[in-house]
């Protein structure tokens, strides 16, 4: 018996130790990114085709639009992957800058869509500004953070020079009319914080005097707007459906016509423009109408994983310039992910803020990519993976000049 025990034990943790190793943190992150991606490009194929046959155009445009975006970030996922920690903080300062002067140039050269000005065109390309400016908010905010770790119980040290700046790049994209995307900011912004060690007082008074700022300057004083009625919308006892509650209510339906495994992909009738922004921020509502629970639930515990993956490398990497800047961008993704998702399920206000990796929009597809390419870079660089990674290329070589002679030799 005592030996069986022994066995048992030593499988367990030869078992834990393969699913707790070095490269465990590259693996998961290469794999949900990857798997996450792929799902949004089939959904995004199935949930456009209606609506671009009805707009005269071919059923695979929004698709295959999707799909030069997804091959564009690649390489970008692929560079971001290989650079090393020194060149992101050597890029910081410098992407802060442009991103801030980008974000000026929004409101001054920018084009309104669905009520916010938060988007440039070059010819016949267009992008979002504030997209980018995620991204450099969280390399920089890893950077002076990182610098300042063991100064950050001095509120002095904690407020200067991070909060000022990211109050600039947040002011300036809710000066575009972008509220969505300045809360995922904001939890951006909580994320780095928390982890470098800030003060959690002084968390909860900058919390306090953005949520007051926001909710009276934006919300209730909001000319021309219907922020408020959405949240009414929401939280209410009534609403009308064919106006605040329409789109929220037809996400629902879509959500409950799947059942346990779903109409069948490519079956949603909620697509066939009863559902506005069906490939893009309602999206989740058609994985749930054709692929059922079993297909929200697959959706939501890639995330889970990605979340758990990141918070990984905040504990095992040794640089508190990659422990904060990996909590900036997974509060980046994961939080946007559960945000678009709480707006889909009915628990938050309709504000407009894309599935990542998995709506339609090139931005936020390429940008989300280059932010996981380098937490990928950071996984690399953890104790002990760039050995083993090394270690582990050399075998795939050896296997593969072994299979060659052998088929030489046939």
């Amino acid at each position: 018996m005592a030996t069986t025990g022994t066995s048992r034990s030593a499988t367990e943790r030869s078992w834990l130790g393969q699913w707790n190793s070095n490269v465990s943190s590259y693996y998961l992150l290469v794999g949900t990114t990857g798997l996450l991606t792929v799902i949004g490009l089939i959904m995004v194929l199935s949930s456009s085709t209606v609506t671009s046959i009805a707009e005269g155009q071919s059923p695979y445009a929004a698709f295959l639009v999707q799909a030069q975006y997804a091959l564009m970030g690649l390489p970008v996922l692929v560079v971001a992957a290989h650079l090393p920690v020194r060149w992101y903080k050597r890029l910081a300062l410098p992407g802060i800058l442009i991103a801030a002067g980008l974000l000026v140039a929004v409101i001054f050269l920018g084009v309104v869509r669905n009520g916010q000005q938060n988007w440039i065109l070059l010819g016949p390309f267009s992008f979002q500004p504030s997209e980018l400016a995620k991204l450099a908010l969280a390399i920089w905010l890893g950077t002076v953070l990182g610098r300042k770790h063991a100064l950050l119980g001095s509120w002095s040290h904690a407020i200067l020079p991070a909060v000022p700046g990211a109050v600039v790049i947040l002011g300036l994209v809710l000066a575009g009319g972008d509220l969505g995307t300045a809360l995922v900011m904001g939890l951006l912004v909580a994320g780095a914080f928390f982890v470098a060690g800030v003060p959690l007082s002084l968390m909860g008074l900058g919390g306090a005097v953005a949520a007051f700022v926001v909710g009276y300057v934006f919300i209730l004083q909001q000319d021309g707007g219907d922020r408020l009625q959405r949240i009414v919308a929401t939280y209410g006892a009534s609403c009308d459906k064919a106006t605040e509650c329409y789109q929220s209510l037809h996400g629902l339906f879509g959500l409950g016509t799947g059942g346990l495994w779903g109409v069948g992909l490519g079956g949603s009738r909620e697509k066939w423009s009863y559902l506005p922004e069906a490939h893009n921020d309602f999206i989740f509502a058609v994985i749930g109408e054709e692929l059922g629970l079993f297909g929200t639930v697959l959706v939501l515990a890639l995330f889970a994983v990605l979340g758990l993956t990141m918070s990984r490398v905040i504990r095992r990497h040794t640089d508190p310039f990659v422990k904060v800047t990996t909590a900036a961008v997974a509060c980046w993704i994961v939080g946007q992910a559960f945000v678009n998702i709480g707006v889909v399920i009915g628990v938050l206000p309709v504000i407009g803020v894309p599935l990542p990796l998995v709506s339609a929009g090139g931005s936020a597809l390429i940008t989300t990519m280059a932010a996981l390419g380098m937490v990928i870079s950071f996984a690399r660089s953890e104790p002990g993976a760039a050995k083993a990674l090394a270690a582990r290329g050399s075998v795939v070589r050896k296997s593969l000049a072994v299979l060659g002679g052998a088929v030489r030799r046939r």
